[in-house]
């Protein structure tokens, strides 16, 4: 197979995809294949997994070359700071320059154990840190050891004499990937209905009928979805699945194998979307949009959640404090409605909780935290 990088600026196809990942990015596996006369692709689509060689168990034991320090200042605690990365950083327009934002960890090579050379934890210290450094300096003293913080939702200060539960809207069933995989026309006939997953004993004492609608309330709106009673799901939860509720208001643009065309409308400052019609087969270039037989689109209940960041990583807080009653006589599945203003109120209420900025040496957060891309060094100032 031809490497997809060969056609720079062309689209590729999915095979394309993975074959150059298994070819070029899978350490071993391009040799394991060939021994068995196959390539990379067809070895995986045969076997589905491939164990990487590595010693992923306890890197911080592996030895460090000698050299790997050279050019580095060892400080009073043994970790070799190698200049140019976060562990030498101070805040200065030249560390600025010169500082590389290493993708794990400060950038310093080893830390001396015993004598010893080690590569050790990317932390800023090498070591499993007990106490944090990070977060005594960034403002919060209280948590520099581990501790149990009670959540927005925890279950103490919720009425479950009454309706009030936890929502968990973050789980996916094992055919869906949140709303991105509404591309895929097998894996949607597959799985294509998005109940609210109730306990038993909550449907009874809640008055929800098996199948019947459920008007879900959170703090900014609410959002309508039926019912499916199931012991897999334990009393005082509730859940709905983090995969369907795509939504399009025109009638044959954004169309999808997972999307019902919905009205929106406002007044004031609430805002209402109501579903006008499910999902339905449709002419297009893929015969197979004519033989869609299922109608559920889901329900967005995304919308129905105020922004709620950590005070201390500034990470939303998926989790919600929800009251779970049977749907009123205006509602409809799909229904979601939302407040704008209220949504407002409460992120000011969350922001509160935070401790005000800048961080040590005037940065937004600290530069040896590890992210998925990390920006530009100068991101960081405040």
């Amino acid at each position: 197979m031809a490497s997809a990088f060969e056609r720079p600026g062309t689209p590729i196809t999915v095979d394309e995809y993975y074959g150059t990942i298994f070819e070029h990015h899978v350490p071993g596996l391009p040799e394991a294949a060939a021994a068995v006369g196959q390539t990379p692709l067809e070895y995986m689509r045969d076997r589905a997994a491939f164990a990487v060689p590595t010693d992923p168990y306890e890197p911080y034991e592996r030895v460090v070359d000698p050299s790997a320090v050279e050019g580095c200042e060892r400080d009073d605690a043994g970790v070799y700071r190698k200049p140019g990365t976060i562990g030498t950083f101070d805040g200065s327009e030249e560390s600025f320059a010169t500082t590389h934002l290493d993708k794990l960890g400060d950038g310093s090579p080893a830390v001396d154990i015993d004598g010893e050379l080690k590569e050790g934890f990317p932390t800023p210290s090498r070591k499993l840190e007990l106490f944090s450094t990070t977060l005594r300096d960034w403002g919060w003293p209280e948590h520099t050891t581990p501790g149990w913080i009670p959540s927005h939702v925890h279950w103490e200060t919720l009425d479950l004499a009454g309706n009030e539960r936890i929502l968990m809207p973050t789980f996916r069933i094992p055919t869906l990937i949140h709303t991105r995989s509404s591309n895929s026309k097998w894996l949607n006939e597959i799985s294509h209905r998005h109940p609210l997953w109730i306990h038993p004993t909550d449907a009874e004492q809640l008055g929800i009928d098996e199948n019947g609608l459920v008007r879900i309330t959170t703090r900014i709106g609410h959002f309508v979805i039926a019912a499916w009673r199931t012991e897999g799901i334990r009393p005082g939860i509730v859940a709905a699945s983090h995969h369907m509720g795509r939504w399009r208001l025109d009638e044959k643009t954004g169309r999808s194998w997972a999307g019902g065309r919905a009205d929106l409308s406002r007044d004031g400052s609430a805002w209402r979307l109501r579903r006008m019609e499910g999902e339905k087969a449709y002419t297009s270039s893929d015969d197979d949009t004519e033989r869609i037989w299922w109608s559920d689109a889901g329900v967005h209940q995304n919308l129905t959640f105020c922004v709620q960041p950590d005070p201390i990583s500034g990470m939303h807080c998926w989790h919600q404090r929800v009251r779970v009653t049977a749907a009123e006589a205006d509602d409809q599945v799909g229904d979601v409605v939302v407040d704008t203003t209220k949504s407002k109120e409460a992120y000011r209420e969350w922001l509160a909780m935070t401790r005000p900025g800048p961080g040590p040496n005037g940065l937004r957060r600290p530069l040896w935290y590890a992210r998925p891309l990390k920006p530009t060094i100068d991101a960081y100032r405040a």
